[in-house]
């Protein structure tokens, strides 16, 4: 158990060369392998330089590279022109797509009374470490696990064993983990490295996933205050002391603390980056412990033009809708559909407001009858990008026609908040529990 490589700081700003020059570096110490498995992310991380990372490890080894798994989780497939943009001119018959629903395989399980703890009595259930069979048969003596650490929603901080149990993992492990994020509370979980939803993760990493020969690459990203984006760090090791030492640093260049709640905040979604609001959301997620109540989050987003990557939760979204937590515990208590699909479940609770401020939708593909339908209120996307004009804000406050307002130009990257709402539920408390 080691950590091979640790090279970060806030003001470091690795190049390319420096980049490939460390992760060979690295993986020259490891010895040679024979038959290799890169897990890198799909593009809805394409700033997380995991696409350059992928591509080196592939030059590096050649012919031992055996499949590149793209950790989908719920995820849609990635496009052959989405592969191509990201991760170069590695070979398309290498890249495998992840079947979430059924090409997994159940590795052990996570003891109910130990989900139950963590979760303070809020779900009783245990949790099943699931991963696609190709990493549990399929011969690899290498796993290069690919990815960026970053603030998250469910998990607190991005990556590590979450690109595997997550990324690679299977339907009931995937819901009942963005359900007990959820029921926990996402504002006492994003920032934070250590939360029951890790917990319950690293008990699975540390009884089931041992005899996996497992490397992590973890990568922070954030930007530049002249523009652009920097890579602060580039940990690699096998254990949970690499992901640690990401997350620090990840908390110094991707957390921005606001003096005074915003009144009003407008986010961009990159249209090649989102394409639904179950991506999309990040919008609501990143921002909601910055936004002041009854303040406005206007979200840009002319890619987006579903509610889910995958068409049964796309359905569940449509038929229940971000309407708060206490709506949708009802809904789970009383209807079967949503109560198979739990992580449908967590992402409405995720992406409401709870009542606490409006959430404004200019979506590229959506109408407002459907916007409307699911709790948003909407906005007409070219009219609000010709008011806005986001390629021509800077970062934070901007004044507009004698308006100002807080602007993000990719809420992936960070999470903002107020001192005020740190360590409060997003929904304050209950005690509700399921089964």
């Amino acid at each position: 158990m080691s950590v091979y490589c640790a090279h970060g700081g806030a003001e470091l700003d690795l190049s390319e060369e420096q980049l490939e020059s460390i992760l060979i570096a690295t993986l020259e110490k490891l010895g040679p392998r024979g038959r290799v498995l890169l897990v890198p992310p799909d593009q809805t991380r394409a700033h997380s330089r995991a696409g350059d990372l992928t591509r080196f490890a592939w030059r590096h080894y050649g012919p031992c590279v055996d499949a590149v798994l793209p950790a989908l989780g719920t995820h849609t497939a990635m496009s052959a022109q989405q592969i191509r943009q990201m991760y170069g001119e590695m070979p398309l018959e290498l890249f495998r797509v992840h079947d979430w629903r059924n090409d997994i395989e159940t590795l052990g399980e996570v003891p109910r009374e130990f989900v139950l703890e963590q979760s303070e009595g809020r779900v009783d259930y245990p949790w099943p470490a699931q991963v696609n069979r190709l990493l549990s048969r399929g011969g690899h003596d290498l796993i290069l696990s690919i990815g960026q650490v970053v603030p998250h929603e469910v998990i607190g901080m991005a990556n590590y064993n979450k690109n595997i149990l997550i990324g690679t993992g299977g339907r009931e492990g995937i819901n009942r983990s963005h359900y007990l994020g959820a029921v926990y509370g996402m504002e006492r979980i994003m920032g934070r490295a250590v939360n029951p939803v890790r917990n319950v993760l690293n008990y699975a990493s540390d009884h089931f996933l041992r005899h996996l020969p497992i490397v992590y690459v973890l990568t922070v990203v954030s930007r530049r205050t002249s523009g652009g984006l920097a890579l602060r760090g580039l940990f690699i090791g096998d254990d949970v002391e690499c992901f640690q030492l990401a997350a620090e640093l990840s908390l110094k260049v991707n957390f921005e603390l606001v003096a005074d709640p915003i009144r009003k905040a407008v986010v961009y979604l990159d249209p090649e980056e989102f394409h639904s609001t179950w991506l999309g959301n990040k919008a609501v997620y990143r921002t909601r412990m910055a936004l002041a109540d009854d303040a406005e989050l206007i979200i840009l987003a002319p890619g987006v033009k579903e509610f889910g990557e995958d068409k049964t939760i796309d359905r569940l979204i449509r038929k229940y809708g971000y309407f708060g937590t206490p709506a949708t515990l009802k809904a789970v208590a009383e209807n079967a559909d949503l109560a198979s699909d739990l992580s449908a479940a967590a992402h409405l609770i995720h992406g409401s407001s709870e009542g606490r401020f409006r959430i404004v939708w200019c979506p590229g593909g959506l109408t407002q009858s459907e916007v409307e339908g699911v709790g948003f209120a909407y906005g007409q996307l070219d009219r609000m990008l010709e008011l806005y004009q986001p390629e021509k804000r800077n970062a934070g406050y901007n004044r507009v026609a004698g308006e100002d307002f807080f602007y993000i130009a990719n809420p992936g990257l960070g999470l903002w908040a107020h001192p005020s709402r740190l360590g409060e539920g997003n929904h304050g408390e209950h005690s509700e529990k399921a089964g």
